[in-house]
């Protein structure tokens, strides 16, 4: 019986990993949850799945629950959610906070020596080196969720970095693959928030629309499977069945399919390096027909230019490109910037930035903190004194 411990565990990702604990309940036992506020959920999950502690960040949120008598210990704050990483009880934490939200309480795992099933893509993007550091020291593990970089740890299968030519992510183009940048600029936050294959959080799925989410995936690759900017690829693959391929050095490539469903990654970091039957129903190659991949335009999509640059210059580079497109991201949902205008910010913010060395969290944080406040201000030179209407 593995015990597990959840972060963000009413978000998509915590869910449908609740789901997996479900599925198995001789395999899995869940007994510790975070979650910020979501209260009605998190009581609902409480009540299915009685853990003996759970986290909420919001410390109001988290006196109402106290309220409600039910068997379980309420932390709150920061300091709760690092209690529910680093709970003894715990075999395997899955990070699944979404955005940098997660980085302390993930970082705090690593260094407990948890294995970390890690869907928190924030972590490895704005401390990589730092992360990476602290599981050398503590024996810790990094299991991947996100379905591409399950999908390339699948691949590699324990084949040495040497014999990689690249890793090749998969992307599915979000909902405006087919529109040109001149259509880009009257999106609305409705159409960004309709993801044509994945059902997510509104944060990731507007990252999913810029392909933010795609750059965060090609900065997070760098240090989950220690590769050079050069050997990471974007394809788009509106079918999202392949998952993610490696190239080696012979000229093979070796790709990961299924149909797009996370339980499949989740189920896999968490029986690794054993494969639980009949998780997914089985992939019918004939009745799909034709797989279609094509290179992103790089113009219509800069993000992924920004990600490269944060990979080839390294320090806080991608602490501030990922604190900068959290505000921007949230100013498009609040309407006072149109769609293109975040990746205007997230420019604006990263020119502005004097690049340092990760020496310590403590930097990595400072960094993230000016981005916020670069990025706010960028934000009102852009925004309109009303609230936008397109």
């Amino acid at each position: 019986m593995k015990k597990i411990a959840i972060l963000g565990s009413t978000g998509s990702i915590g869910t449908s990993t609740l789901e997996v604990v479900r599925r198995y309940p001789d395999r899995f036992q869940a007994v510790g949850l975070a979650a910020r506020s979501s209260l009605g959920v998190l009581e609902q999950q409480i009540k299915l799945f009685k853990p003996s502690v759970v986290a909420v960040y919001d410390e109001q949120s988290a006196l109402e629950l106290k309220k409600k008598g039910l068997p379980v210990e309420v932390l709150t704050g920061l300091d709760g959610l690092v209690q529910v990483a680093t709970m003894a009880e715990a075999d395997a934490v899955v990070s699944a906070i979404v955005g940098s939200s997660g980085l302390i309480p993930t970082y705090e795992a690593v260094k407990a020596g948890k294995t970390v099933a890690l869907a928190n893509k924030e972590s490895l993007v704005m401390a990589g080196e730092l992360i990476l550091e602290a599981a050398k020291q503590s024996g810790a593990h990094l299991l991947p969720v996100d379905s591409e970089h399950s999908a390339i740890f699948q691949c590699l299968n324990g084949a040495g970095k040497n014999r990689v030519k690249k890793v090749i992510l998969t992307a599915s183009g979000g909902p405006f693959l087919n529109k040109t940048l001149e259509e880009l600029e009257h999106v609305t936050v409705q159409a960004a928030l309709n993801h044509p294959t994945w059902s997510m959080g509104r944060k990731i799925t507007i990252d999913s629309a810029t392909l933010m989410n795609k750059a965060l995936e090609v900065i997070e690759a760098r240090w989950l499977f220690d590769v050079r900017a050069e050997q990471i690829e974007v394809l788009i693959h509106p079918q999202s069945i392949v998952h993610s391929m490696v190239e080696f050095v012979d000229g093979t490539i070796i790709a990961q399919m299924s149909l797009p469903d996370m339980q499949g990654p989740i189920c896999y970091a968490l029986s690794y390096p054993d494969r639980f039957d009949n998780v997914l129903p089985s992939l019918d190659l004939s009745s799909i027909g034709n797989l279609h991949f094509q290179k992103p335009d790089f113009k219509k999509y800069p993000s992924l230019a920004l990600a490269y640059r944060c990979v080839s210059a390294g320090g806080t580079l991608s602490s501030v490109l990922n604190a900068a497109n959290e505000v921007a991201v949230d100013a498009f949902l609040n309407e006072k910037i149109p769609f293109l205008s975040i990746y205007q910010v997230v420019t604006d913010v990263m020119d502005a930035h004097t690049l340092s060395e990760c020496s310590d969290m403590a930097t990595v944080m400072e960094a993230a903190q000016w981005a916020r406040k670069t990025a706010m201000e960028a934000i009102e030179r852009i925004a309109s004194p009303n609230t936008l209407n397109f």
